[in-house]
């Protein structure tokens, strides 16, 4: 057996040997054919760029196989859809006058025009029943609006200002801004779509698929990409046009666009922007940095030759596999930049050691050693910041999934471009003159860190303790709960229209609470129980909603003021929705009240509009006189259909067994805690309401946004774990001594507490971008504390002395470390000059990783290596 195992370890060297000589005669003896290739490469790259697309659809901001989203889409197929464009007007002169009035029907028209805009909603257009007060019967004859001849302006504008449906939705409470809603054609073939994918989602978590269901979910997951990106493709053509005609307006007062597709629209400008923003500016920092550090040509070229391949190929590998880019990994192209110059710092530092050591040595023998020498710690910091990255697609957050594949695939193409081209390039120049000498500025600087930690070594430790104590506090901290507005800069419309929706005319974020009937009810309907048929008339809230008891309001009242017979009406109606509905009855509505009056009255809600908005205007064409359930049943059915579309059906289903209140929250709000929020309004309905738990879903943006944040803490320990587990194995594998393993690791995750302590200090909540600093700070950070294990074993070698070992470290791979961590902090900052916030936070926060890290790597490393002693000297 020992004989095989012999055998084998022989096999293993030689094909191992074999291809180092092929790697050999590929690089240094025909680079002319990795050149050609390259090229190749290159062109192929930048055909399928073509393709290289963005998203900002919903599915790029929510959690993987969210419940709540199909129920979302379901409620929004059913009582109208949130996706409408909301344009802003504060006039300059009165908002009732006539000139006013006109600008406001023009604006209607010109936004109606548009090819996909399937109607606007403006003060012109809403039915009036209190100026002067009509009945159902006239309602039934004319539908008056603000456009009916004849129509009293004074009597409306006191209707737009106590109407409980209209005041803070299309007019303010001040009369200073009024709402256009711009509603945009319904896509029946994506709604299709997403409903046979989200049906394959929920029968996969359940079971298996067959290899069928497999492909046909392959394959309507792919239609949908597609899908989206004509729909996108229209949505900022929409945006344009619709901006366009406001710009016009802009003389006749203040003009605000909001709504969630221009958000959704100008999210992709964001990310468009950064993409090119982010990878301008850090290649430009490399040209500088590079000229500085190296000064030579050739040593900003070449570095500049493999980060321009690595990222080219990168993208048309995007576009010919379709993979979208989102807001959380547009910065994908800074970081492969940055990672493919750390591998390409090392190789050139290394390179110049070597020819500084003996400038007589041929470029051939230095790049075979640089390549040998440097191949081990090179493909294990490769590995690990795969891994770092690799840790991200447990989160669960589908931006941040992609995100982590995302540059798992760029830092191999990183790895194997840096291997392939650097010597490639090198090969036919001639060596020239060393750079880097001994005692440059770099290597003094390196060097009195190390003399500083030997003499000051127990003090050093005491600090890095009381920094990691101040850290650990800081992370209890730390909170997922931020706004979305704080999204964006002031200067962007995003963060202008939000605010002044929010203060003005009834938030912007939109929550549904969605009432299903008890269980009784339900069992009577299935034929297992009964419902009783006469409620207690006297429970609390019946009055409020009454005025009066049952006996009040007769049948005569009410035939005069309806105009019809009362009688031969409720016998055609017999079996209409009041008899069969759970909550269309007098005694329900009442119930209806008071849980509108209690979401009204919550301090982070503004608009309320429910069934019982509903039942306040039909009370007013009631003659102010509550309806009972013969009245509801036949005014429900003399309606005209486009004012049951208008106060109706977005509140009720069709047979009324189901209803909605539609909440618009505050988001500049900044006491709002969405998680505290939904669960305060969940227990509330159960115990002030006797509701059951089953009765109640809560449902909207706000609903799958916090679902986003309050996953952000669970994701961010497995992330943690996964990335903390991976190394630590990675560092065993390579130095085979857990002790060593165990050091190398600690200084990069000192520096990822530090980060996350800071952030609880400072209030920086964490989002689906900085969630990835953490794991970032570690894959990137520990790259350097391998390089570092790496040369200190070798040194420590020479002669058994820990403290020389150190100090010849620093002074060699040292500058190393110094040059790659300046370059990543300083690559990170670009990203302060981007227009999403928690991109600035991202490239600060992780800039000053860097920093501490770099720090951790020429302090806490060495000392912990000479005071743990995990290597035996000599």
């Amino acid at each position: 057996m020992r004989r095989n195992i012999q055998s084998e370890s022989k096999k293993t060297i030689t094909m191992l040997q074999r291809l180092t000589e092929l790697y050999y005669r590929l690089t240094l003896e025909r680079p002319l054919v990795i050149g050609l290739a390259t090229l190749l490469l290159l062109a192929v790259a930048v055909w399928f760029s073509q393709d290289f697309k963005l998203d900002a659809s919903s599915d790029s901001l929510v959690l993987e196989n969210d419940q709540d989203l199909r129920f979302y889409r379901a409620v929004r197929a059913r009582y109208g859809s949130d996706d409408f464009l909301m344009v802003t007007l504060q006039p300059k002169v009165g908002l009732f006058t006539q000139e006013s009035l006109s600008n406001i029907r023009k604006l209607r028209d010109e936004l109606a025009g548009l090819e996909r805009v399937e109607s606007v909603l403006s003060i012109l257009d809403v039915p009036l029943i209190d100026s002067p007060r009509v009945s159902v019967s006239e309602l039934q004859e004319q539908v008056r609006t603000l456009e009916t001849e004849g129509m009293d302006i004074a009597k409306a504008r006191l209707e737009f200002r106590n109407s409980p449906l209209y005041r803070s939705l299309l007019t303010s409470v001040d009369e200073k801004t009024t709402a256009l809603l711009v509603y945009l054609k319904h896509d029946q073939v994506q709604s299709e779509l997403q409903n046979q994918r989200d049906q394959l989602w929920e029968k996969q978590m359940g079971t298996k698929l067959d290899a069928q269901e497999l492909e046909k979910l392959k394959g309507i997951s792919a239609e949908i990409k597609q899908h989206n990106t004509r729909i996108q493709a229209q949505l900022r053509g929409d945006i344009i046009a619709v901006r366009a005609i406001l710009s016009r307006y802009r003389r006749a007062g203040e003009i605000h666009l909001g709504g969630v597709p221009m958000i959704a629209s100008d999210m992709i400008g964001f990310v468009d922007g950064d993409i090119r923003m982010f990878g301008i500016g850090v290649t430009i920092f490399l040209i500088i940095l590079l000229t500085i550090a190296f000064k030579r040509p050739r040593w900003v070229l070449i570095p500049l030759l493999i980060c321009l391949v690595s990222a080219v190929v990168m993208v048309g590998y995007l576009g010919m596999m379709d993979w979208r880019v989102t807001v959380v990994s547009s910065n994908f192209i800074s970081l492969l930049l940055i990672t493919t110059l750390s591998l390409s710092v090392h190789l050139i530092v290394r390179h110049q050691e070597l020819h500084a050591e003996d400038p007589g040595r041929s470029q051939l023998w230095m790049l075979k050693e640089t390549m040998r020498s440097k191949f081990a710690p090179s493909i294990f910091t490769s590995l690990t910041t795969m891994v770092a990255f690799a840790s991200l697609i447990v989160s669960g957050i589908r931006p941040v999934i992609d995100f982590g594949w995302m540059m798992v695939v760029g830092i191999g193409m990183a790895f194997c471009f840096a291997f392939m081209l650097f010597p490639a390039a090198l090969v036919p120049l001639k060596a020239g003159t060393p750079v880097l000498r001994r005692h440059d500025a770099t290597a003094a600087m390196t060097r009195s860190l190390a003399n500083t930690i030997e003499r000051h070594g127990n003090t050093t430790l005491v600090i890095y303790l009381l920094i990691v104590v101040l850290g650990v506090v800081g992370i209890g901290k730390l909170s997922v709960e931020n706004r979305f507005i704080d999204y964006f800069k002031e200067s962007t419309e995003i963060y202008k229209g939000m605010v002044l929706i929010d203060q003005e005319l009834g938030g912007t974020t939109p929550l549904d609470v969605v009432l299903e009937p008890d269980r009784q009810f339900l069992q009577s309907l299935s034929g297992e129980g009964g419902v009783d048929p006469e409620p207690d008339l006297e429970e609390p809230g019946v009055a409020a909603i009454d005025g009066a008891d049952k006996g009040d309001v007769s049948e005569e009242k009410f035939e005069e003021d309806m105009d019809f017979d009362l009688g031969a009406e409720f016998e055609e109606e017999s079996g209409g929705i009041s008899g069969e509905s759970f909550w269309f009855n007098m005694f329900q509505l009442a119930d209806v009240q008071r849980i509108h009056e209690y979401l009204d009255s919550l301090p982070e809600t503004g608009k309320v509009l429910s069934l019982y908005t509903t039942m306040s205007m039909m009370t007013m064409l009631n003659s102010d006189v509550p309806l009972d359930n013969m009245s509801l049943a036949v005014v429900h059915k003399r309606l005209p259909d486009d004012i049951k579309a208008q106060i109706l059906d977005p509140y009720m289903s069709k047979d009324g067994n189901q209803i909605r209140f539609g909440i618009r929250v505050i988001d500049s709000d900044i006491n709002l805690q969405r998680d505290v929020l939904l669960k305060k309004i969940k227990r509330d309905l159960i115990e002030k309401f006797n509701l059951e738990e089953g009765q109640i879903r809560l449902s909207g943006m706000l609903v799958l946004y916090n679902n986003v944040l309050q996953s952000l803490f669970r994701s961010q320990i497995l992330t943690l774990s996964m990335v903390f587990l991976a190394i630590f194995g990675m560092f065993l594998l390579l130095f085979r001594c857990w002790k060593l393993a165990a050091i190398g690791v600690v200084p990069t995750v000192v520096a990822a507490g530090i980060i996350l302590g800071l952030m609880g200090w400072l209030g920086i909540p964490l989002d689906i971008m900085t969630i990835t600093i953490a794991a970032i700070t570690i894959g990137i950070g520990v790259d350097n504390a391998i390089h570092y294990v790496h040369r200190f074993r070798v040194e420590l070698a020479r002669d058994g002395d820990y403290w020389g070992a150190v100090k010849r470290c620093h002074s060699s791979v040292g500058r190393a470390i110094y040059y790659t961590s300046i370059t990543v902090t300083l690559g990170f900052s670009i990203m302060a000059l981007s227009s999403f916030i928690p991109s600035i936070y991202f490239g600060i926060l992780t800039g000053i990783a860097m920093v501490v890290a770099l720090i951790g790597n020429l302090t806490l490393l060495p000392l912990l290596l000479v005071k743990l002693k995990p290597i035996k000297a000599g």
